[in-house]
Parts: C-alpha cells; structure tokens; sequence
C-alpha cells in the first residue's frame, strides 16, 4: 500500500469516504473500491462512504446499499477521503462534513486539482482516479467485487479505452482487474452503453438541436428545463450526450448545455486534440480534464455561453 495512504488510514479510526456532486461512474467505483478494499483488509475501521444518490445503473456494485446521503451520519471523523474530487466546491452538501475532518486526503485525476486537502495525491496522467486508486492499494488484496469497482471507473472514464488517457499502463491494470474474475462485458454495458428508453428519447432531441460552427470542428446542443421536463427526464439521463456528439465527423470540440434550474446552465464538454477542454471549463469555474470536462453558468443566456465557447474552442486550433 502507499506510504501516505498507509500512515493517514493507520491514525484514524473513523474514516468516511466520498465524491463529488452528480457522481458518475469513477467517481462511484473509486469510493466504493477503497470501501470494499477497508471492509475486508481493515475490518476494526469505521468506515461509511457519503455519496450523493448514484445513478441506479451501479447498482450491481457490492457496497451500492451501504451508501449514505446524509451529510449528518458522521459528526467528526478521524479521516475524510475525498475521490475523484477536482476541487472543493465539487462536494457540495458534504464541504462541511470534509472541514470537520481530524485529517483530510484527496485522491484524484484531474489536471486542474488545487490541492486543496490536508494531503493530495494527484495523478493527471492517470486515465481515471480508479486506476490510480489501484497503484495505492495492495493488488494481492484485492478481490473481484473491489476490481468490478475499479474496472467501472476505469472503463468509464477511459470512454471504454478511447480517451487519449489510455495508457499501457491502463490496460495492463484492466487486464489485472478481469483476471479477479470480473464479467468485464457485462460491466461495459451497464456502465457504459445501456440506456434507458427516456435517455435515448433525450439523447434523440439532443441530436436534433444540435448545431456546428462555420467549419463543423465544433458542435453543440442546448437543452432546456422544459424540454427535460416535457420528456420526462431528469438532469442524470442526459449522460453520455456530449460524447455522441463528440463522435461526429470532423468534430473536434463537442459541448452539451443544459439547464439545471432556471437561468443556471450546465456545460459538458469533449474534445480531441487539439482541445483542451478543461481550460475552457476553468474560464467559468469549472474543471476536469483535457478530453472532457464541465462547469456551470449562471445569469447568461445560452446562445451567449455557446458563442463564447464557440470562440474559445475556434481560438485553440488556429494557435
């Protein structure tokens, strides 16, 4: 095991583990792994993992039942374990639970991480938190419902080993975590592919709203509350969208807005190179990393935010 993360899990004995706001599938995996990876190497800690509700789709991780919403189930832990974490405001309800800490660690991926805890590990040539959670715990200790965990963050923040994040490294671990005996394909799909018939239904309109710059290297859609509402979807269904569009032809920088409340949009964006999309996300706050990364508006129109997206994508590629 890692040295830091040896000695911080060594002093505590009340250890709560979370992740970010609207957690997506690394997020999921990784604080669910270390979960798993303490419950059965570490049974004498007090462990609970603080998560906003995940998306149902993990629910056939071991440890999905055990998460708690609560920010109030622990008042002062020993050690509070943020993963996947890109900055502090990206724990929403739980920042108070995070200050309350005796002792804070953050394990992350992302290239615009602050460090804002006691103590940060930060790999942003990592394809995932999961896969760099995998280097600080013991292999030899790791079981097949702690792979499945790590094997769905990796896959999903890889974009199933696409992303230009993929490393030999990536898929010498992926091949480590499916030889524990994990159904690899089964995790894929659901975590990956499968959607819903209200998801592709949102997905289609999605696709129809869609609009490319002058060049087509630059595309995106606008989805409205109303819209969300009158499908029948809630903000977590409109996953994957902006990696569809990223998908089309000659499209270098993909963007899905969406409005999560009135007047506040929210920005999801994908690239190729030569996009770095998190430094357009940082224009506004936001983060994540060079292929894919979000950030949320308040107070502007959409048309506006995608004209000055639009502008900065453009700006990228002519430097």
């Amino acid at each position: 095991m890692d040295q830091v993360l040896k000695e911080k899990l060594g002093r505590a004995q009340t250890i709560v583990l979370m992740g970010h706001v609207r957690p997506d599938g690394d997020c999921v995996g990784s604080v669910l792994a270390l979960y798993l990876y303490l419950k059965k190497n570490e049974p004498s800690k007090n462990v609970t993992v603080c998560l906003e509700k995940p998306l149902e789709k993990f629910k056939y991780l071991s440890g999905f039942s055990e998460i708690v919403s609560d920010a109030d189930a622990v008042q002062h832990p020993d050690l509070a374990i943020a993963l996947d974490v890109s900055d502090k405001g990206r724990l929403g309800g739980f920042t108070a639970l995070f200050d309350r800490a005796a002792d804070q660690l953050n394990i992350d991926h992302h290239i615009t991480n602050p460090h804002f805890a006691a103590t940060t590990i930060c790999d942003p040539s990592a394809s995932s938190t999961c896969e760099l959670l995998y280097t600080l715990l013991d292999a030899e200790r790791i079981d097949a419902e702690i792979a499945a965990a790590l094997y769905t963050g990796i896959v999903t923040d890889s974009g199933v080993f696409k992303y230009s994040s993929t490393s030999p490294r990536t898929m010498n671990i992926a091949a480590e975590l499916i030889a524990k005996g994990i159904p690899f394909g089964e995790i894929i799909d659901g975590s990956f592919y499968r959607k819903t018939y209200v998801q592709n239904k949102i997905m289609g309109l999605a696709l129809l709203n869609a609009v490319e710059n002058a060049d087509g290297t630059v595309i995106y859609a606008i989805i409205s509350a109303e819209e969300q509402a009158r499908m029948g979807t809630v903000h977590a269904d409109l996953d994957g969208i902006s990696e569809q569009l990223r998908l089309t032809v000659g499209v270098k920088c993909a963007v899905l807005c969406s409005e999560m409340e009135p007047g506040s949009w929210k920005l999801s964006l994908r690239s190729l190179e030569p996009i770095d999309v998190a430094a357009i996300a940082m224009m506004y706050g936001g983060g994540g990393n060079v292929r894919a990364a979000g950030c949320t508006i308040v107070g502007k129109r959409p048309e506006e935010i995608m004209e000055e997206v639009v502008r900065a994508a453009e700006a990228q590629m002519h430097v």
